[in-house]
């Protein structure tokens, strides 16, 4: 449990209806369009540097660790 509201979730842990209230309207909203949404497939991380064209969806420094294994050439 993190964020700004656990001072209050004190006052109500001997009252589970209204401790279920809070924590669901206080909870992180789930994303499910925009760069937040999409992973690295081999390292995990998220949002910007992420390569999702031809649906890679792996992060520009994994692409250059693994692209020659992956048949991508370099261009001079």
């Amino acid at each position: 449990m993190g964020g700004h509201y656990t001072k209050c979730l004190k006052i109500y842990m001997n009252k589970p209806g209204k401790l279920k209230k809070v924590l669901r309207h206080n909870s992180r909203k789930e994303r499910t369009t925009g760069y937040a949404t999409a992973r690295c497939i081999r390292c995990g991380r998220m949002g910007r540097g992420l390569i999702r064209k031809y649906g890679l969806n792996i992060c520009r420094q994994c692409f250059r660790e693994v692209a020659k294994e992956m048949g991508w050439k370099k261009l001079e």
